[in-house]
């Protein structure tokens, strides 16, 4: 309580609370381009089939037992599938135009699998070409501010939630650092670590866990990144810190899932042109130095 008259918060605040919307280009001749070539390299699409398993079930005094005794893969031999809408199923998915569908099926050379199984090749085909299309659209993703519209500091409190203790919560010794009374509600033990660090690292004058209401919107859905930290030394340095451990000296994006890769892309573009704030994807405190 009173962290809302705290000069280092309000400090940091200030520069980060504005809500922002994004813009992206791509150009769909990349797009029919990289999305032909990836479903043209997917895996064969095998026919649908019945898997049968056989356990056998033991009643004994003392219960219920099941030994597996094997099973048996059987493939669906169908001829004549009704023709399914493959550029308007795809179209929902994708919101795509028809004729970018077409171009980007008919150049992979992969339409005969649509005879082998249909809901497999549609479903499949969709889903490369989604990815594709998020991976160009986040390439060229340009973020601009939303008129005076920003988070209001009320919502720290209004969306205060019970916690469970659990083995990554940190328990705040210096309250000084940040906003929280007690503790912290965190999700792995690298965020634990940073926590901990920030509390006792004498560079860090104040830190707090981003709230999951404070969202940045990126086409893969919204991303909340992880912290707000001030750091002094021969100057003040305002950061917003991604936490990530890839069992790596330093943060390997490449272990990383695909959508987180592409939710740090979104986060590096919506702070690039801050003159007060620095984006870092970081496993301790120290990298924020370098």
């Amino acid at each position: 309580k009173g962290f809302e008259a705290d000069p280092m918060f309000l400090s940091i605040w200030e520069r980060i609370r504005a809500k922002t919307t994004y813009r992206v280009e791509y150009d769909t001749v990349a797009l029919v381009a990289r999305s032909s070539a990836a479903i043209k390299a997917m895996p064969p699409i095998a026919a649908p089939a019945i898997r049968s398993v056989k356990n056998e079930l033991s009643l004994t005094g003392t219960g219920i037992t099941s030994s597996y005794k094997g099973e048996k893969l059987t493939a669906l031999h169908v001829s004549n599938y009704p023709a399914p809408d493959i550029l308007g199923y795809i179209q929902s998915k994708t919101e795509l135009t028809r004729s970018t569908i077409f171009k980007i099926l008919d150049r992979s050379g992969r339409l005969g699998d649509l005879q082998i199984n249909p809901q497999l090749f549609m479903d499949t085909a969709a889903g490369i070409i989604q990815h594709v299309l998020q991976e160009l659209m986040i390439a060229g993703i340009k973020y601009v501010q939303i008129g005076d519209c920003a988070y209001e500091m009320r919502l720290f409190e209004e969306q205060e939630l019970e916690i469970y203790l659990d083995q990554f919560t940190f328990s705040v010794s210096d309250k000084g650092k940040t906003i929280y009374e007690q503790y912290v509600p965190l999700d792995s033990s690298v965020e634990n670590k940073f926590a901990r660090d920030c509390e006792t690292s004498e560079q860090v004058r104040f830190y707090f866990k981003l709230p999951n209401w404070f969202k940045i919107p990126t086409p893969i859905g919204f991303y909340n990144p992880d912290w707000a930290v001030i750091l002094e030394n021969d100057r003040r340095v305002y950061f917003i810190a991604e936490t990530k451990d890839t069992g790596t000296p330093d943060v390997d994006l490449n272990k990383l899932r695909p959508d987180e890769r592409l939710k740090i892309t979104c986060g590096k573009a919506c702070f690039e042109k801050s003159q007060t704030t620095e984006y870092r994807v970081v496993n301790r405190v120290g990298q924020l130095v370098d």
